[in-house]
């Protein structure tokens, strides 16, 4: 009888010392995401079609990233580019920025110039965490002003998945510049005077989930796998000494407001279910609305109905730059480093209605 006993005792322990192991193994595959995907390595030509300039730049805690930047080119009668506006283009949880920039690149420059990011530990960027906009706001504040820095005043962020996440969250830590002091950095030497930093004036976010476990549980063989979601994100806690799921969007999406939102979501979406994404558009303020694109997964709404999605996004983005105008001249009399002279900011484009 104790013999058996101990055996059972034994073997208990043995299954707790293994799960251990295991949790911390997946752990450090929730935080470590893979830098690139395999089909990356077949968009080299698309890449080198978009031209532009692959930069680096600084984390607003020192982490060095890379990026590419598209200067703006003008595609229609109806809008001029203003070289003081851009899009940063934020990417999903995987590999680079790279496909995003061959899929997103072409039809968002016509709007402004489009500057596409690494995160921290993705593509040509230096080793660091996947939290979730934690520390990838930290990415957003560098990018932010490596823009401001160049002259621009006005920036639009658009993400997909995790991409879309960090824009929600960077808004609400960040601030959208419209407070200077409040939005100033607090560590700046005091004898430097840094360049202005850009006013976010819109998001757009696609397949964004309200908690942070729920894309995480869609991708966990087995039953209780939003239990083992939220323990998996415990023990990242521990390791981060912070917690992302303090600023996941269901907890800060209120604070975007009056920013004018865009959410777009698939109703075939099997990683964030649409209730889900009618939830989030449900605790977001009067400025944000939300489009359901029928048939589309996550992440696939551009490629389901490409032509409808670049026509909203594109009215969007527009009306958002065009309403902020007034209250952002930009620099006068010279034009930001990274873009021609001064354009003509065009007339304000009408949008359509996105709430389906």
């Amino acid at each position: 009888m104790i013999r058996r006993v101990a055996v059972a005792v034994a073997a208990s322990t043995v299954s707790l010392v293994a799960a251990g192991v295991i949790g911390r193994r997946l752990t450090d595959r929730l935080l470590h995401a893979p830098r690139v995907l395999p089909e990356e390595a077949a968009l080299g030509p698309a890449l080198d079609a978009l031209g532009g300039e692959v930069i680096r730049l600084r984390a607003r805690d020192g982490v060095r990233l890379a990026g590419r930047w598209l200067p703006a080119e003008p595609g229609d009668a109806e809008w001029v580019p203003d070289p003081h506006e851009a899009i940063l283009l934020l990417h999903g949880y995987m590999g680079s920025i790279a496909p995003d920039l061959v899929e997103y690149g072409p039809y968002l420059r016509r709007t402004a110039g489009v500057l596409g990011l690494d995160f921290r530990g993705h593509g040509a960027s230096d080793d660091g965490p996947s939290t979730f906009g934690l520390l990838e706001s930290e990415d957003v504040a560098g990018a932010l002003a490596w823009l401001g820095e160049r002259g621009v005043v006005r920036v639009a962020l658009v993400g997909t998945s995790m991409g879309g996440t960090v824009a929600i969250v960077s808004v609400a830590v960040l601030g959208d510049g419209t407070l200077a002091g409040a939005d100033a950095e607090p560590a700046a030497p005091r004898h430097v005077e840094p360049a202005p930093r850009p006013r976010i004036i819109a998001v757009v976010a696609d397949s964004v989930a309200p908690e942070l476990e729920t894309p995480i549980a869609a991708r966990l063989p087995g039953p209780a796998t939003r239990f083992l979601a939220a323990r998996l994100f415990d023990g990242a806690a521990r390791k981060l000494g912070a917690d992302p799921r303090a600023t996941e969007p269901a907890r800060v999406i209120g604070l975007l407001e009056p920013v004018p939102v865009l959410l777009i979501h698939g109703d075939q979406d099997a990683t964030v279910p649409i209730a889900e994404g009618r939830r989030l558009a449900g605790l977001a303020g009067p400025s944000t609305r939300h489009w359901i694109v029928p048939g589309a997964d996550h992440s696939q709404a551009h490629a389901t109905a490409p032509q409808d999605y670049e026509r909203r996004t594109t009215d969007f983005l527009r009306m958002a730059l065009a309403t902020a105008r007034p209250d952002d001249p930009g620099p006068i009399g010279s034009g930001p480093i990274i873009a021609g002279p001064d354009a003509p900011s065009g007339d304000p484009i009408d949008t359509t209605p996105t709430e389906d």
